[in-house]
């Protein structure tokens, strides 16, 4: 090497796209993604924050958020003083195990999601929707209903009611393309479970008409409260699933 030579620097991360996904899930995505590529084992480290900072030319507080995220996805594991490695790969579970958005399930079967969003809008809780909710009747709730898409595929009515104090602002958001737990954890708000009603039943002629199939076909519909990790009740959410173009599966075992 001459004397006036520089050091070559670690390659940079792809670019980031300019979808509606946050930074902080934008870059998880990157660095999982640069996990497959150079084919990394488990236990392998990866670079120093400050190396990865640089490379995916991000701030700190956002490549931790990332990594945190990346950590409950069971991909990446922390060991203090010495840095963040790949993780050992467990068994996956199957639903209804898991809490996983749409979104989430859509990426992991490698589909592309998209909504058709129907409804956005602050309404007054009802007394009813304050008693499942636990605030006080007339409280601000997003109402969010949408129409799910697997690869520009009508899959699902989704309507949900969410807690409008605990992540304001919400009603701004896109909802085309953004996942609502996505934006809900990038505004702290950590989900933790779903009580949830199964019932098979007959398309009304609104769920039928947005899904384009005929009134009375059968749907699958999952009534779901989801609370936070504080075991507060955060949203409440209904989803309806043309009964052709989704199938539930699950494991049984005696006990």
């Amino acid at each position: 090497m001459s004397a006036d030579a520089t050091p070559e620097r670690p390659a940079r991360f792809p670019e980031r796209s300019s979808g509606p996904a946050p930074l902080w899930a934008q870059t998880a995505e990157l660095i999982q993604d640069e996990i497959q590529r150079r084919g990394l084992a488990p236990g392998a480290r990866l670079p120093a924050e400050r190396e990865l900072g640089e490379r995916l030319d991000i701030s700190r507080v956002t490549l931790r958020k990332a990594l945190a995220h990346l950590v409950d996805q069971g991909l990446v594991t922390a060991s203090h003083g010495r840095g963040w490695f790949v993780a050992a790969p467990v068994a996956p579970r199957e639903w209804p195990n898991d809490l996983e958005s749409f979104t989430a399930t859509a990426r992991r079967k490698h589909m592309r999601p998209s909504s058709v969003v129907l409804h956005q809008e602050l309404r007054p809780a009802t007394l009813d929707d304050a008693d499942r909710l636990d605030v006080p009747a007339g409280a601000p709730l997003l109402r969010l209903e949408r129409v799910r898409l697997l690869d520009d595929v009508r899959i699902a009515v989704d309507r949900t009611l969410l807690v409008a104090a605990l992540a304001p602002g919400l009603e701004e958001l896109d909802f085309t393309g953004a996942s609502l737990f996505e934006a809900l954890h990038a505004r702290g708000v950590e989900l933790d479970r779903s009580e949830t009603t199964i019932e098979a039943r007959g398309a009304d002629r609104d769920v039928a008409a947005h899904l384009g199939i005929e009134p009375g076909a059968p749907v699958l519909a999952l009534d779901q409260t989801i609370y936070a990790r504080d075991q507060r009740p955060v949203l409440l959410s209904t989803v309806v699933y043309s009964g052709d173009r989704y199938r539930l599966r699950t494991t049984l075992q005696p006990r």
